[in-house]
């Protein structure tokens, strides 16, 4: 059986407004809260009165099981329904509360006076939003004390509680309220990259390498040139992973898109010089914008991360048609603003944009990510299943595990015993996202020591990657016994390189690292699969994991066998022959995916 978060069967316990026994809305019962104000920020008081938050509540659906039932079935490669993906609609009707549910909500907020004019619902009424609710009222509604937050390193300002509750009727059918205690910020949603600044870059760009591949004989490991050791350039990453000899003959249909954040802003002109530099054929490439909740498109001041994804992605799948999601939401609160434009939410804005949509990207990658522990259960498993949305729907999602081996810092829990634990990254760890490590070196590839990975301690082990993991867990024996959670989701899933990337930015050539690199690089190969697929008149792939987990897939995968992910002051794991918390089940191989598709 596959995991789903608990969720209480509302036909299973009726009730009726008309019921004798009517919902004590002072009857509050606390929902999440932090023991302490979250590491790194310090409370900065009340905000200005007559401040306004808007608010998004995630409401339990009528049919417990439904969506992720209904994702399983059609990304199963052995059931009747595989690639049967799912409409808008369609979607709406599996995450639909119940109809009592909605009813019993507008009870609740017509006793706090919140006009239904500001309600708003989305997903089928799966989640309602509420503009413009006076945080005296938020505070009223939530048992919350909503105050100003400041982050002591990058002093950004974010409106949060470190506690909110909701009636005790309303328990069973709320699953989060947002933004309440998910302390996001640019620190905290770390960028899975950063720079090398003593690497070798590659300003004239890699003529000569190009040549040299070109004249090679397509599909033998010898063919990936030497100087990708040292330097990874597009020649390097379509000779490592085989995709060279496919021309993309579906681009009508099929796209990539790359969601960015935090202001990062992806640079025309430095694609074009890219591709001039890196990809001559491919220099007439370009991506439209799609600005989400106040993002910018600021072609003065190009992000790295940015160009990396935009860059690779293009650079691997071109001519498929790419698109990059600019999304605002990121603080600083501006305290002198009484009506805030956006709730600090890039995650949750960014979905409800693109879910919203009819028509979605085959094929998504996102190289952001929190560690767990910082991001609420509730929340986590709310967006959680918002990407299962996507999968349903027929996306391929992937998301980079994280710079930080199995975890950053000292690694101590936050739930008040301090204990040193493995830190897991999310969304890595959602099981209904593919998530990428990294690697270095070729012939052969050996796990990168910064490769995010772990086990999650939110997210059950899904069934798809039973044997697997569970084979790793025997080989391993004791090993960081006590310092991971032997039953959860493991992650990566897959892995591509990670370092020596060559980016254009500012009209430069510099030298980037992280399994930022390594994420739009997988998502490049995976469209183009997706391209074949439609051209052959085939559903795309949509969610990933249960076909890659296949015994069938396991030779289409280069199996790296060595390196590991150190961190939290130990060695981490190691990577082993099969998956392995490291690098997953290994590097892609377009020609032999292709045949398995």
């Amino acid at each position: 059986m596959y995991w789903l978060p608990t969720l209480s069967v509302l036909a299973a316990v009726p009730f009726t407004l008309a019921s004798p026994l009517a919902p004590r809305w002072d009857d509050l019962q606390v929902k999440h809260a932090w023991n302490t104000v979250p590491k790194n920020w310090e409370c900065q008081g009340h905000p200005p009165e007559g401040t306004t938050i808007d608010l998004r509540i995630a409401l339990k659906p009528d049919r417990e099981n439904a969506l992720v039932d209904t994702l399983y079935e059609i990304s199963d490669p052995a059931h009747p329904k595989y690639r049967m993906h799912l409409s808008k609609e369609e979607v709406a009707e599996l995450v639909a509360p119940h109809p009592d549910t909605l009813e019993l909500v507008n009870s609740w907020l017509e006793h706090h006076d919140v006009p239904s004019s500001s309600v708003s619902p989305t997903h089928g009424g799966n989640w309602l939003t509420l503009v413009g609710v006076p945080v005296s009222k938020a505070n009223d509604l939530l048992g919350a004390s909503y105050q100003l937050y400041r982050h002591a390193e990058t002093n950004d300002t974010v409106l949060r509680t470190i506690g909110y509750s909701v009636p005790a009727a309303l328990h069973r059918v709320v699953q989060t309220v947002a933004p309440t205690t998910y302390f996001g910020s640019p620190q905290a949603m770390r960028r899975a990259m950063h720079l090398q600044p003593n690497a070798t870059t590659l300003q004239d760009g890699d003529r000569e390498l190009r040549e040299a591949f070109a004249n090679a004989k397509p599909g033998s490991a010898a063919t990936v040139p030497a100087s990708c050791a040292t330097t990874i350039t597009p020649t390097c990453v379509r000779a490592l992973y085989n995709t060279a000899g496919y021309v993309p003959a579906a681009t009508a249909s099929n796209k990539l898109g790359i969601a960015g954040y935090l202001g990062e802003f992806a640079n025309h002109a430095d694609l074009t010089t890219f591709m001039n530099r890196f990809r001559p054929d491919a220099a007439s490439a370009t991506f439209p914008v799609v600005r989400v909740n106040g993002g910018g498109d600021d072609q003065t001041n190009p992000g790295v991360e940015a160009n990396l994804d935009i860059q690779y992605a293009e650079a691997v799948s071109f001519p498929t048609p790419n698109t990059y999601w600019s999304t605002g939401g990121s603080p600083p609160f501006k305290t002198d603003s009484n009506t805030p434009t956006n709730t600090n939410e890039p995650y949750l804005d960014w979905l409800n944009f693109v879910l919203a949509g009819t028509s979605i990207p085959q094929t998504i990658s996102t190289s952001y990510g929190d560690d767990e522990q910082t991001v609420p259960q509730d929340y986590a498993t709310s967006v959680c299943n918002l990407f299962a949305q996507l999968g349903t729907r027929g996306s391929s999602v992937f998301f980079s595990s994280g710079d930080f081996g199995v975890g950053g810092g000292d690694c101590k829990t936050n739930d008040g015993t301090n204990r040193v634990q493995f830190d897991p990254a999310f969304p890595a760890s959602c099981p209904f996202v593919t998530a990428v490590g990294g690697t270095i070196r070729i012939n052969p590839e050996v796990a990168v020591s910064f490769s995010g990975g772990g086990f999650s301690n939110y997210f059950t082990r899904p069934s798809y990657q039973s044997t697997q993991v569970a084979n790793y867990l025997t080989s391993i024996g004791t090993k960081n016994q006590g310092l991971f959670n032997p039953n959860g989701r493991g992650y990566p899933d897959i892995a591509a390189q990670a370092q020596n990337f060559q980016v254009v930015v500012g009209g430069s050539t510099i030298s980037v690292a992280g399994t930022s690199c390594s994420a739009p690089t997988a998502a490049g190969v995976f469209s183009l699969l997706n391209d074949f697929l439609i051209s052959q008149g085939k559903a795309p792939l949509g969610f990933l994991n249960p076909l890659i987990y296949t015994s069938t897939s396991a030779s289409a995968f280069n199996d790296i066998k060595s390196g590991s992910n150190p961190g939290c002051g130990t060695q981490g794991f190691s990577a082993v022959t099969g998956w392995d918390p490291v690098t997953g089940l290994g590097t892609p191989d377009f020609v032999k995916l292709q045949a398995i598709v």
